[in-house]
């Protein structure tokens, strides 16, 4: 008898649970079918996107890569691709709603299996950082990052003055990307507090790599409004009543969990979906969780690739009848940061590694070559 699992998300959580039931639980459940349903029919090697807001410092064809051909190698009785979004589960009927170009499809499911992943929290400015929420009309995103991802561009080409509000990984990241490569325009990074990194011990290191390249740090700067301006500029209002008059605002702050689809029950109070230890979801019958859309115990993509692991594990122990496992993470939290092409910011736990570790690991390549082996499956 055939048994359908439904992952809801083609980034990274979801390519490498889906991959990983193809590739090794077909084996013993030969009857199992994939449905795959993403908003875009291009995997966005969104890890890069810091550097590929450089006028062409990255081209479009290694950011982005068709979904659908990297499971050309699977019996298709096992596989489906939907491009669409997730707009309710019906947890009594097991069905997902999705709505695509076409209309709203009911896909019946055994096991569910939640990917979608997480946006960018400034929804009224679109930005790279993540994939565009939605298509026109509910039909593939795809073409709409892409737009997002040229007129951001554009945009940093034209600019001398360029101010990023966040002092997270992809604020700091981006600040350092845009000196590196342009050393004529002036870059001032906004943080809501005194630290880089909300305090994080590797704060410091990062705060030296970057003003090193000539970033500009404005401290307790917590953004409140943008305002165009008739020149082409924008003003920046903060929370303490200063304006900065600027050619381009680029906010990195914060994501939203794509979540809107699922009950709220299934949800803590940010709107991220609640997992047990084992990261089956609360509240849904045969149902995991794994990557951005849990942060749990925070978003990040080397999180997202361990969870998926233990997901696609758990997904096939049910399979089986047997019992869940406990989806553990990494021993010791890791944080790695880019500072421009030829250093970085590394620590293991709470120490402090050489900057040659971060070139090496990320700020070299930004992992590019990787994207498509999570396409076609050969990274597992």
């Amino acid at each position: 008898m055939v048994k359908t699992v439904v992952v809801v998300g083609a980034s990274y959580a979801g390519l490498a649970v889906s991959h990983r039931l193809l590739k090794y639980t077909r084996q013993q459940s030969p009857d199992l079918k994939v449905v795959l349903v993403s908003k875009s029919s291009q995997f966005y090697w969104n890890i890069a996107a810091i550097r590929a807001v450089v006028p062409e410092a990255i081209r479009d064809d290694q950011l982005f890569h068709p979904i659908e051909p990297g499971f050309a190698s699977y019996p298709s009785a096992n596989f489906q691709f939907l491009v669409g979004t997730a707009s309710s589960i019906d947890d009594s009927a097991k069905t997902a709603s999705i709505q695509t170009s076409t209309g709203t499809q009911k896909i019946s499911y055994d096991y569910l299996v939640l990917a979608s992943g997480a946006r960018a929290a400034t929804s009224d400015i679109e930005t790279p950082w993540k994939a565009v929420a939605t298509g026109p009309d509910d039909k593939d995103n795809y073409s709409q990052t892409l737009a997002a991802l040229h007129a951001t561009q554009k945009r940093v080409a034209a600019a001398k003055h360029i101010v990023i509000a966040g002092a997270g990984p992809t604020g700091v990241e981006t600040s350092a990307e845009l000196r590196y490569a342009h050393k004529d325009k002036t870059v001032v990074l906004l943080t809501a507090g005194d630290t880089l990194l909300s305090g994080d011990s590797i704060g410091s290191t990062a705060e030296r790599e970057i003003t090193s390249l000539g970033v500009q740090i404005q401290r307790n700067a917590r953004v409140t409004n943008t305002r165009s301006l008739a020149n082409g500029k924008t003003e920046v209002v903060l929370e303490s009543g200063e304006t900065i008059e600027t050619d381009l605002y680029l906010p990195t702050m914060g994501l939203a969990p794509n979540s809107e689809y699922l009950p709220a029950k299934s949800l803590n109070e940010n709107k991220y979906v609640n997992v047990d230890e084992n990261f089956q979801v609360q509240g849904l019958r045969d149902a995991w969780a794994c990557g951005d859309i849990v942060s749990k115990p925070r978003a990040g993509f080397m999180l997202a690739d361990k969870q998926a692991a233990g997901v696609a594990k758990n997904v096939e122990l049910a399979l089986q009848g047997k019992s869940q496992l406990a989806v553990k993470g990494f021993p010791f939290d890791v944080m790695i940061g880019a500072a421009g092409r030829d250093r970085g910011f590394v620590r293991a736990g709470w120490i402090g590694l050489p900057s040659i570790l971060a070139w090496a690991a990320k700020s070299r390549t930004l992992g590019l070559d990787s994207a498509p082996k999570y396409v076609n499956g050969s990274q597992w």
